[in-house]
C-alpha cells in the first residue's frame, strides 16, 4: 500500500534539549515516506547541527516569537501531500504517522488530530473536543480504537491540538495557513474554525498519540505556572475581532479575564506565586488585549509550490522490543536498552517494584521508552488502586495495553 508523503513540521524556540528529545522520537516513527522540517531559533539550529541527525532534516532558521509565522514558514518548505505538526516538547509513538494520516485515504477528509498524553505518560491531556466561535470547548465521546470522521455541523468545529495534528497541504494553502495575528495561543483553534466554515471534514484518531511534556518557556515555568499572559490577551483580542460581533466582546472578555484571574490566584494560594505576581500578570494580560485590538490579522498567502524538494527519511524499519525486570535491575536493564537503541531497535523498558505505585512513562534521553511502577499498581488511571498480579502476568498486560501504539510484536 502506498502512503501519502508527509512533512512533519516542528517549531522550536529556546528549548534545544527538548528539541533533541523530540527528534530522537521522530527518528523512531515507522512510516514512509516522511520528512522532518524544523523551524528553529539559533539555539535549536545549533543543537541540530551538532548531532548526526542534522543531515536528515530540513532546517529552517527563524528567530521571531510567533508560532503562526514559524508554522507558515514550515509549510512553505514542506513538500509532502500532508503536513503534520508536533511541538518541540512532545514525543510521538512509533505508530503515530501511520495512525494519524490513515483517514486521508478518504479524499473529503482535510484534517486529522490525535490524542495527547500528559507528563506521566499515561493520563490524557486532550482527547476529542469541539470548539465554537467563543473559543469554548466541549468534550466529544469517541471510539478509543478507531478514527471518527466529523463533518462540520452548526456553529461548532472539531478541535485539534497543535502538538498532534495534520492537514492536507493544498487545504493549508487554500486557507492561507495560520494567522500570524496569533503569535501564541488560539492559532490552531482559529484554523479549526476556518476549516469548518470552508466545509472541510476532520478526523479524530485516538490511536495517533504523542506524549506532551509542557516544557518551560518564556511564557510558563516548568511547573506550568505562567510567567507572562501578554500573548494570551493579545490572541483573545484577535479572536474576538474575527469571530464575535462587537456587542458580545465586552462580556466575553470579562469572562476570559475572570478565568485567568482565578487561575493565577489558585497558583498564589498554592504558594507558587506572590500577590505582586498576580497583579503583574493580570496587567500584562490587559496590555496584550489592548495591543491585540490593533494587531494585523489574516492569512499568510502561502506559495502553492514548496521552497525545497521532498527530503525523505532514510531510516530502515525498526523492530520494537520490550525489556522487563525488577527495579533493582534498573542499571543493567537501562544499559541494555541504550545499547539496543543504538543497534536500531525501538525499546520499551518496564521496571516494576513489589508495590502498588502508579505507573509512569517517559521517553528517556537515550532514546528508549521507560515505564516504572508497582506490579500491583495502576497504569490506566481507571484501573483499581490495587490488583493482584504475578510478574509475568503484569508484563503481558502492559505489553497488550501499549502494543498497538508502540508496535510491539510487529
Amino acid at each position: 500500500m502506498t502512503h501519502p508523503a508527509v512533512s512533519v513540521v516542528v517549531v522550536s524556540r529556546d528549548r534545544p534539549t527538548a528539541l533533541r528529545r523530540c527528534l530522537a522520537g521522530l527518528f523512531q516513527v515507522q512510516y514512509a515516506p516522511f520528512e522532518i522540517v524544523v523551524v528553529a531559533d539559533p539555539k535549536g539550529a545549533a543543537e541540530i547541527a551538532d548531532t548526526p541527525m542534522g543531515d536528515a532534516i530540513k532546517l529552517v532558521p527563524f528567530d521571531r516569537p510567533n508560532i503562526s509565522e514559524a508554522r507558515n514558514l514550515g509549510i512553505s518548505h514542506a513538500a509532502g501531500d500532508i503536513v503534520a505538526f508536533i511541538d518541540d516538547d512532545a514525543v510521538p509513538e512509533p505508530s503515530w504517522l501511520t495512525q494519524l494520516v490513515a483517514p486521508a485515504s478518504r479524499p473529503y477528509v482535510a484534517a486529522m488530530g490525535g490524542f495527547v498524553r500528559g507528563r506521566n505518560g499515561i493520563s490524557y491531556q486532550w482527547k476529542a473536543r469541539s470548539v465554537d466561535q467563543f473559543g469554548d470547548t466541549e468534550l466529544m465521546e469517541m471510539n478509543p480504537k478507531r478514527a471518527t470522521v466529523l463533518k462540520p455541523r452548526g456553529a461548532r468545529a472539531t478541535k485539534t491540538e497543535g502538538t498532534n495534528m495534520a492537514v492536507r497541504r493544498d487545504v493549508l494553502i487554500e486557507l492561507d495557513g495560520f494567522d500570524p495575528g496569533f503569535a501564541f495561543y488560539l492559532d490552531e483553534t482559529d484554523l479549526n474554525l476556518r476549516l469548518a466554515r470552508a466545509g472541510h471534514a476532520t478526523a479524530i484518531v485516538p490511536m495517533a498519540q504523542v506524549h506532551h511534556g509542557f516544557a518551560a518557556s518564556a511564557r510558563r515555568r516548568p511547573d506550568r505556572v505562567p510567567r507572562d499572559l501578554f500573548d494570551i490577551g493579545a490572541s483573545w483580542a484577535v479572536f474576538q475581532r474575527k469571530y464575535l460581533a462587537e456587542s458580545l466582546r465586552r462580556e466575553h472578555w470579562r469572562n476570559i479575564r475572570m478565568s485567568e484571574r482565578t487561575r493565577v490566584l489558585e497558583h498564589m494560594v498554592g504558594g507558587r506565586l506572590l500577590p505582586r505576581d498576580v497583579t503583574s500578570l493580570l496587567g500584562r494580560l490587559d496590555q496584550g488585549y489592548s495591543q491585540g485590538l490593533m494587531r494585523k490579522r489574516g492569512g499568510a498567502q502561502l506559495a502553492s509550490s514548496p521552497i525545497s524538494p521532498f527530503k525523505p527519511m532514510a531510516e530502515p524499519p525498526r523492530r520494537s522490543v520490550l525489556l522487563a525486570g525488577r527495579i533493582w535491575s534498573a542499571r543493567r536493564l537501562r544499559a541494555e536498552a541504550s545499547r539496543r537503541v543504538k543497534n536500531g531497535e525501538i525499546v520499551t523498558l518496564l521496571l516494576m517494584s513489589h508495590t502498588a505505585l502508579y505507573h509512569h512513562v517517559r521517553f528517556h534521553p537515550d532514546g528508549y521508552w521507560e515505564q516504572r511502577g508497582g506490579i500491583y499498581g495502576r497504569s490506566d488511571r481507571d484501573d483499581p488502586v490495587f490488583r493482584p498480579y504475578g510478574f509475568a502476568e503484569r508484563v503481558e498486560r502492559e505489553a497488550t495495553r501499549m502494543g498497538a501504539e508502540r508496535l510491539l510484536g510487529q
